[in-house]
């Protein structure tokens, strides 16, 4: 796969051990777990496809949140439709 300029940056980043992962606050986690307990009552399942490095990055970010990559996701999409995520240019 060829990465743009700022993923590769990012990669290399990572790979060096120059990005160093930070605990997501208290505030974060509350979020998340709220979400992923909203998980159990959905009735909708969807397929997507998603880029390896994408896929790998979600995994890893669920890993150090500990919550499942998929819980992540819709916690993800949740947020995102609610209006909760936004641009960082707008």
């Amino acid at each position: 796969m060829k990465y743009d300029r700022e993923e590769q940056e990012l990669l290399d980043a990572y790979e060096s051990g120059k990005m160093v992962p930070i605990k997501p606050s208290n505030k974060e986690l509350a979020a998340i777990k709220a979400a992923a307990e909203t998980t159990f009552r959905k009735d909708k399942r969807i397929t997507i496809r998603l880029y390896d490095h994408d896929l790998k990055g979600i995994q890893k970010k669920a890993l150090q949140l500990g919550v499942p990559y998929q819980t992540l996701i819709s916690a993800l999409i949740h947020r995102y439709v609610e209006g909760d995520l936004v641009s960082r240019d707008g």
